[in-house]
């Protein structure tokens, strides 16, 4: 209703605010708005997608308005702003008034419950798509603070050695701080070609560090898998729709190959899919055990099942994680462990833990907004929590610079005495 209001206008809009936003709450309360609940954060299903179609209602509408608001406080800023500011005759009225809501999401101090202007919708559908150009790494904001969750294997980000949990102070020379993810991740982006230059700040360096980085187009990688003696080494990457036959082809080649036991490598892996998360979790319980609840606000729960044969249900196997594990690759590491006793080896997953479902606004505009929290089987919570690993293993700048994986190392040896337990 107000994408197309103009300067000359704002006065009559202001004497019938009351009378508009009514027409305006109702008109977005009757729509039917269709949104896809978010297994990463960001990530739409594709393969057998959970879509639910949601009919709001004028009642509800009504109920959201708070009697105590007093809307001319807002035109009085906005007829200052336009009339006083130094640059108030040269802003956009759109822009300022997708900054209204930008603000008013921002109120809610959830870095995971965003407004997207049209604009950056689309970008956001390319991130869905997995084929986009920019530097291939996750990144969100925590505590206040933009960090890296997991550099994406294969990208620039990961050759110019970047890694999860460090921290992003500068793009390009400006202050990154207080910059919300879509900002900062639309201010790294670029034309493919070209440099961007991010400092960064490591726990273990004693001063940030500028690192150049070229764009790149970058398509999402999902597994790699080896042998490892009589050991599979499957590493998952993230969870999309290739994650289950990609999964499938390598544990049967692994198993005519003679494995006895299984290292799931879950490190730097984002999420993605929740069905993903479900589906996999069918090959080592028992189909139909709850893997994961959505638990709502009014206290009403939502569980998620395993599905699938159980064909790994005593097969010897250790999962590794650490801070770049989130969302669904969390979801599947704690099920499993509280299912199956799994061991965890690594580090401190991320802890990223809540549900959002995208709402599509009338003008081309999305509002992502957080509904809802994940539970585990055994009660717990993970967002701002992340999964403690069974056993706690850090690799140092040192294993890094020589390519030693001490938390591999560790989960195989772990992972043998398993096995010898087991008589394999």
């Amino acid at each position: 209703m107000f994408e197309n209001f103009i300067w000359d206008k704002i006065k009559w809009m202001k004497e019938n605010a009351k009378k508009i936003f009514k027409i305006a709450g109702e008109a977005i309360g009757v729509a039917v708005l269709l949104f896809i609940v978010f297994y990463l954060g960001f990530s739409i299903g594709e393969a057998n997608p959970k879509t639910i179609s949601v009919v709001g209602v004028p009642e509800a509408a009504e109920q959201g308005k708070s009697k105590d608001i007093n809307f001319s406080t807002f035109w009085e800023t906005w007829d200052l702003i336009k009339g006083k500011h130094l640059k108030g005759g040269e802003v956009d009225n759109q822009k300022l008034y997708n900054g209204a809501i930008s603000g008013l999401v921002n109120s809610l101090g959830d870095p995971y419950s965003v407004f997207l202007p049209p604009e950056d919708s689309q970008k956001f559908k390319e991130d869905v798509d997995g084929n986009f150009g920019g530097v291939g790494m996750e990144i969100e904001t925590k505590d206040g603070k933009l960090l890296v969750v997991a550099p994406l294997k294969g990208t620039p980000a990961e050759r110019a050695g970047v890694e999860a949990g460090d921290y992003i102070l500068k793009i390009n020379g400006e202050d990154a701080s207080g910059l919300d993810t879509q900002t900062a991740v639309k201010k790294i982006r670029g034309e493919i070609g070209t440099k961007v230059t991010i400092n960064f700040f490591r726990d273990s360096w004693k001063e940030p560090r500028d690192v150049s980085i070229t764009r790149e187009n970058i398509q999402v990688p999902t597994l790699e898998s080896e042998m490892k003696g009589d050991i599979a080494y499957i590493k998952l990457m993230s969870f999309n729709e290739n994650s289950i036959p990609l999964f499938y082809e390598a544990m049967v080649k692994s198993l005519f190959s003679g494995s006895k036991g299984l290292v799931l490598d879950l490190r730097n892996n984002p999420g993605g899919y929740l069905e993903v998360a479900t589906r996999l979790a069918g090959w080592f319980v028992d189909n139909g055990k709850v893997v994961v609840s959505e638990q709502f606000r009014d206290g009403k729960k939502t569980d998620f099942p395993s599905t699938g044969n159980a064909a790994l249900k005593d097969f010897p196997t250790v999962i590794l994680v650490n801070k770049g594990s989130a969302s669904a690759s969390e979801i599947l590491a704690g099920a499993l462990r509280d299912l199956r006793g799994i061991k965890l080896v690594g580090e401190m997953t991320f802890g990223k833990g809540t549900v959002q479902q995208l709402e599509s606004l009338s003008d081309g505009s999305t509002l992502k907004i957080t509904v809802a929290k994940w539970v585990l089987p055994s009660g717990k919570t993970l967002e701002g929590n992340g999964l403690v690993p069974d056993v706690d293993v850090k690799i140092t700048e040192e294993d890094a610079k020589n390519k030693y994986d001490r938390q591999l190392e560790k989960a195989l040896e772990i992972l043998k005495k398993e096995m010898e337990k087991q008589g394999k």
